[in-house]
C-alpha cells in the first residue's frame, strides 16, 4: 500500500505530510525544497513524483511510506499499485489567497490570471479528479477539509488514523497543526 497525500497547491498538503510523519508513517522526501515563509515547517517534496509520466520507479520506495502528490498528477497514477489518497481540500478562496501570497514573495506575476477563472479552472479540476477517483477500484480516498483540521485537529488525526488502518498516534498527529500558520482566512 502506498500512502499518498494530495489535493490543490496550497490546500495543507503539507501540513498533513508533517501530521501523518508524526502519527508514525515516514515520509519519502529529498529536501530539495527547503522550508521558507509560505512553509516554514518545510513542503515534504520529492522531486521523482513530478516526472512520474516517464518514471514511476520511485513507488517502489514509496511503499508503506506516505508520499505528496499534487491532484493535476493522480491520473498518472500506475493502476497495478494500491493506494491510499489523503486528499486535502481548503475554501477556494483562501487557497487562491495563499497561491497568490507565496508568487507575489517569490517575485512572479499574480495578475497572468484572474481570481475568477483561476477559480473556474480549480474546480472544474476538483470536480473531474473526484469523479475520477470514484471509479478507480485501486484507489481508496479520505477528503479531508484543511479548514476542519484547523479547527479540531483532534477530529481530523482521528479520522485520517480510521482511514490509514489505525495504529497512528493521534495526540502526535493533532500536536502538529499550528494555528499560527493558517493566514489565509476566507472572511
Amino acid at each position: 500500500m502506498i500512502t499518498i497525500v494530495s489535493g490543490l497547491p496550497r490546500s495543507g498538503t503539507s501540513m498533513m505530510m508533517k501530521m501523518i510523519e508524526a502519527g508514525g508513517i515516514e515520509p519519502l522526501v529529498d529536501n530539495i525544497r527547503k522550508a521558507d515563509e509560505d512553509n516554514p515547517k518545510g513542503y515534504y517534496e520529492f522531486e521523482r513524483v513530478k516526472k512520474i509520466d516517464t518514471d514511476a520507479s520511485w513507488l517502489d520506495e514509496a511503499e508503506g511510506r506516505v508520499v505528496k502528490m499534487v491532484s493535476m498528477l493522480l491520473k498518472k497514477l500506475p493502476a497495478d499499485r494500491r493506494y491510499k489518497v489523503v486528499f486535502m481540500k481548503r475554501i477556494l478562496d483562501e487557497t487562491l489567497a495563499s497561491q497568490k501570497v507565496m508568487l507575489q514573495r517569490l517575485g512572479q506575476p499574480t495578475d497572468d490570471v484572474g481570481d475568477a477563472e483561476m477559480r473556474a479552472l480549480f474546480e472544474k479540476h476538483l470536480a473531474e479528479i473526484q469523479e475520477w477517483l470514484a471509479r478507480q477500484e485501486n484507489i481508496d480516498v479520505l477528503y479531508v477539509q484543511y479548514n476542519e483540521i484547523m479547527s479540531d485537529p483532534v477530529a481530523g488525526a482521528a479520522a485520517v488514523n480510521r482511514f490509514l488502518g489505525g495504529g497512528l498516534d493521534e495526540n502526535a498527529m493533532a500536536s502538529v497543526v499550528d494555528p499560527t500558520l493558517y493566514r489565509n482566512r476566507a472572511v
